[in-house]
């Protein structure tokens, strides 16, 4: 095999797996930014059991995106919000150079450097997310939350005060919030602890340990597992499955990132939940039908759809 062809086989995305018996839901996806069409993605997806997925919003044009996908889309259900790292973007003008990768849906491709818009520009944009998550498709709010990864200390207050609004957006409109938690994990369980979460909090692609595990489980939040609970080195990741009550866990893929092993490296999408979930399965010691009809009941109720 030439440079080329090794080259080729790992950019490609991976063949589909066995279907699952029990249909389940992705509960986080990003399809605004992966390769195929909205349509190939949910066909490929249904073909092997995945019925559903939930469209996340990052930024003001992806929530709109979300939306307006999930409204054309009866297997598509939308969340809107600012993520975390686009708080600090709106009120600093992207300091430190924190864009992300360009999107085929819109919203993080840099466009040169952005101007600092301030408090108000921040409000403007939390009003919109307010007006977007009142609508019947939006069944959540998120991703939000704090990430300490990418965003210095000038931009926690942005963040601190965004995380706060969602919390409250999603409890005045009954939506369930979806958390984006990156080495904030004390900082995350605080403000929702000061805030009061919303009835229904989903920590998505978790990332906490098994004791941070025990504490979601005391206060009802769902975690969902994504394709990096299948990483030689995310042994804690699997500890705290263990110990996550089983109806509290969600199966996601944060498409096109996280994709789960022996695929790493190459392009995510909804139709290799199947591969994550049987991972799971193994770790929580149940049949992968036990657990998938578990995840397919615990995100119906999480996102009440």
């Amino acid at each position: 095999m030439s440079p080329k062809d090794v080259k080729d086989a790992k950019d490609a995305p991976p063949p589909l797996p066995e279907p699952l018996r029990v249909p389940v839901a992705d509960s986080h996806t990003h399809l605004d930014m992966q390769s195929a069409t909205v349509e190939e993605s949910l066909a490929d997806a249904a073909a092997v059991g995945v019925t559903t997925v939930v469209q996340v919003g990052c930024d003001l044009k992806g929530s709109a995106w979300a939306a307006e996908t999930a409204a054309a889309h009866e297997a598509v259900h939308a969340t809107v919000a600012l993520h975390p790292n686009e708080a600090p973007r709106i009120v600093l003008g992207d300091p430190g150079g924190t864009s992300q990768p360009p999107r085929a849906g819109g919203g993080w491709s840099r466009q040169g450097a952005r101007q600092p818009g301030g408090d108000a520009a921040l409000d403007e944009a939390l009003a919109e997310i307010d007006r977007l998550a009142a609508l019947p498709q939006v069944k959540g709010v998120g991703e939000t939350g704090l990430d300490y990864f990418r965003t210095g200390p000038e931009g926690k207050e942005a963040q601190e005060r965004s995380f706060r609004a969602h919390i409250e957006i999603a409890k005045r409109h009954g939506k369930a919030l979806v958390i984006h938690d990156r080495e904030a994990h004390a900082d995350v369980l605080r403000i929702l602890k000061e805030e009061g979460a919303p009835e229904r909090t989903v920590f998505h692609c978790y990332s906490g340990d098994a004791a941070m595990a025990r504490i979601c489980a005391e206060q009802g939040y769902f975690m969902s597992f994504a394709g990096n609970v299948t990483f030689k080195n995310a042994q804690p990741l699997r500890d705290a499955l263990e110990v996550a009550p089983l109806e509290l866990v969600l199966v996601e893929t944060d498409a096109p990132f996280l994709t789960p092993a022996p695929y790493r490296g190459r392009p995510n999408a909804p139709y290799l939940i199947p591969v994550t979930l049987r991972a799971m399965a193994a770790v929580k010691g149940v049949d992968e039908d036990v657990l998938a009809e578990a995840v397919r009941a615990n995100t119906a109720r999480a996102f009440d759809y």
